[in-house]
This record gives C-alpha cells, structure tokens and sequence, in this order.
C-alpha cells in the first residue's frame, strides 16, 4: 500500500513503506532494480530515501493505514510522482522492439515477476513508456544466506512478460546491456543501499555473509556479476521462450 505523499522540499513522491508486507527487502529491491534499470538507459522515476515521521499517523483515520505508518517510522524509499501518467495499455500504447527487448532482457537479469498484462506496471507519460514499482524484483533475496547459488538459472515467469512477443531484437542488445553493468557499476548501485535496510534484511542471520551490512552488499555484488557472467544460460532461454512462439 504505497501513498502519495509530499515531501519537506516540496517534491511529490510514491512511497513504499518499510512496514508493509514484503518488508524492507522491497525497498532493496527498488534500489537496487532502479538503479540497475537506469544504468541500462531504462526510464525510471528518481528514487529518494525519505524519512517518516509516525506522528503523521494521528492524521489518517483508516486503522490499517494509522499501523502501517507505524511500523514504517524512519527511513523508507520514494520514487518521483509522475503526474497525469497513465498505465500502459499493451492493446494501445506503442513501444519499439528495441526497447520491448532491452526490457525482457533487464527483467529476465533482475528475476523481476511484475510485468505482465494484468499488471505491466509500466506508465505512459509525456507520450513514453517509463519503469515503476520493482518491489517484486529479486525474487532471489527472499530465501538466500548470501551464498551465490544457480546465479545463471533462466528466470521461467519471463514467459508472462507483456512485451516477451516484441523482443525480438533480445540477442542483439544483449552485449551492449552487459557492458553497461561492470562490476564497477554493480558496486555504485549498491553503495546506494543504506546500512541500515541491509541491517534490517539480514537480522535473522546471526553470522554469514547476510549478517553485516558490508559484506550482504557485497553478496548482491557477487550475485549479479555472477548472473552476467552466466547470462548466454537465461539469455538463451529467453530466446528459445520467444523462438517457441513465433
């Protein structure tokens, strides 16, 4: 249950509450999927950390709203408000091959299970398609202990994917989207992750990787370097998904 909320610079933001069902771990996802997203030259929304204040729940008269923020106190995560975007409409609003491609191929590297037609979670503004709400991505991260294991397993939900049919150019961005994500670069995403969502996320880990912030870090670092190295496995099966059905 995210809200549209104002912050204290004035700026109208989406935010995502650490107290909500999926936890922190969402909030990593955001981070760590957006800044992903960008670096490939994907449009994403700015994300911010916001700080919240439980006072402003005395103001909301919905119980459920009211323990929500709560639980939510603190730092949280906020992507920039889109104003006047619509969602993307698959039976309406036109996209190239080249950017269906880019999309399956940084969904398929992200493990990201929330784009489909019944939820494209894709908005239209300014007449082009931009990326929202990776909460769901890294479906790896919710029963891992940090251990990098079948990093280049094929991601099979991609199947789903609403753009899957229009990928066609997929091995043909596939190099130049690899190259963009350097270790180098995988590093600058996650340095963007607080100490204290990692903190949070590996609580029940009282020792291994997962159980100090530095070195959880360092585990998606080696994970998704890993699953580029690894990429012709769940690339390919991407392609063999889109080849089957043509």
């Amino acid at each position: 249950m995210p809200a549209i909320v104002e912050g204290d610079e004035l700026g109208t933001y989406v935010l995502k509450f650490r107290g909500a069902g999926q936890g922190v771990r969402a909030l990593l996802a955001e981070i760590i999927a957006g800044g992903m997203a960008r670096a490939l030259g994907l449009p994403v929304p700015e994300i911010v950390l916001a700080q919240l204040d439980t006072a402003l729940a005395q103001t909301e008269p919905d119980p459920e709203i009211q323990d929500l923020v709560r639980a939510s106190g603190g730092l949280n995560v906020g992507l920039d408000y889109l104003s006047g975007a619509l969602n993307f409409d698959p039976a309406v609003d036109v996209v190239s091959d080249d950017f269906a491609s880019r999309l399956v191929w940084f969904d398929a590297l992200v493990g990201n299970v929330d784009r489909t037609a019944r939820n494209t979670n894709l908005l239209m503004w300014h007449r082009q398609p931009w990326l929202i709400d990776h909460g769901a991505a890294l479906t790896f991260h919710h029963a891992w202990n940090g251990v990098v294991a079948l990093p280049a397993k094929p991601f099979a939900p991609i199947a789903d994917h609403v753009l899957l049919a229009q990928a066609t150019a997929l091995m043909d961005v596939d190099a130049e989207l690899a190259a963009r994500l350097t270790p180098e670069v995988v590093m600058g995403i996650l340095a963007e992750v607080p100490d204290e969502f990692l903190a949070l996320a590996g609580a029940e880990h009282a020792e291994g990787p997962l159980s100090v912030p530095a070195s959880h870090r360092q585990a998606y670092v080696d994970y998704f370097c890993a699953r580029l190295a690894g990429r012709e496995a769940w690339v390919g099966a991407v392609k063999g998904t889109i080849d089957a059905r043509a």
